[in-house]
């Protein structure tokens, strides 16, 4: 008995329905441009219109509420106000002496956190990055809070081993002391957990090395921890330059920039020009020269730091 099998062919498809080809072939060209076009508009009107309306508001002055033209009259205005140059100057302080103890305090911190010595290493992390997570008004508060110099924690607990009431915020030189040590209590953690991840990518053949060149620990972090941490090294500097120039709400929420301007930093002082005087087309003149200050020094850290090869 023999079975005789019929293939059938698909039907053919009918004539004039479903897409050509060719429009096939260009939709699929312009998905991708479709999907990115509700985040190109959105970057549009709430970034580049911005940036670009800002600009043109830093050619103007209100007087009385009407707009004049004055070219670039506010960024000469700059060079003569007293009080940029002593918002740049704090603000250079900070850039100049806490971020550098941060960052080495954030290495070593790194370095111990990937010590193989250390047990419940993962608490430790989490311990360590929990300020980054925590609301910067949030924590501005609860610190000027335990600072207050007559019902703050700290000064009780000094009080007990007999050290007189400090005057955290309301002294010029320890309110800077106090904003250093605020600021560097919540972003240590941060940068010890990227310098901890480039330190995980340090091949342990290079230690082995060293050690068998009788290298040191301290001969072995100088010559092969610290040259493998370069690239991110250089990328806590750069992010931390960037943050502490545009520096806002932990020096407006414990101090609002005094006790006598000791802790005015640039974006507190472009925030009173821009919210307590109107004055915004002066606001905006020193937005921009704050952003073409962050552009400089984040082209001297890429000369100096970077891989030269």
């Amino acid at each position: 008995m023999t079975t005789t099998v019929t293939k059938t062919r698909p039907a053919p498809a009918p004539q004039g329905k479903g897409p050509r080809p060719r429009s096939r072939l260009t939709a699929r060209r312009l998905a991708p441009y479709a999907f990115v076009f509700p985040a190109a508009l959105l970057f549009a009107v709430f970034k580049l219109y911005p940036i670009g309306w800002s600009f043109v508001l830093s050619l103007f002055k209100s007087v009385d509420g009407v707009d004049t033209y004055v070219g670039f009259d506010n960024y000469g205005r700059l060079f003569r106000d007293p009080l940029f140059w002593t918002a740049l100057k704090n603000t250079g302080t900070i850039l100049l002496i806490q971020v550098p103890v941060m960052l080495a305090l954030s290495t070593g911190l790194a370095v111990a956190l990937n010590s193989a010595f250390l047990r419940a290493r993962a608490i430790f992390r989490l311990g360590f990055f929990l300020p980054m997570v925590t609301g910067l008004v949030a924590y501005g508060v609860i610190f000027s809070v335990l600072l207050n110099q007559q019902y703050g924690l700290v000064n009780w607990l000094l009080s007990n081993v007999g050290i007189g009431e400090v005057p955290w915020l309301t002294d010029p030189l320890w309110a800077q002391i106090s904003l250093g040590l605020v600021l560097t209590w919540h972003y240590t953690g941060y940068n010890a957990v990227i310098l901890l991840a480039r330190l995980q990518t340090i091949p342990g053949e290079l230690y082995d090395a060293a050690s068998v060149d009788g290298a040191g620990a301290w001969k072995s972090f100088r010559h092969v921890t610290l040259p493998g941490l370069r690239p991110a090294i250089l990328l806590t500097t750069v992010l931390s330059t960037i943050g502490t120039l545009q520096i806002f709400d932990e020096p407006f929420i414990l101090t609002g920039g005094g006790p006598d301007n000791a802790t005015l930093t640039i974006g507190v002082y472009l925030y009173q020009n821009a919210f307590t005087y109107f004055d915004f087309g002066y606001a905006s003149a020193i937005a921009y020269v704050l952003a073409v200050l962050i552009g400089v020094l984040g082209l001297i850290q890429f000369r100096v730091l970077g891989d030269k090869s």
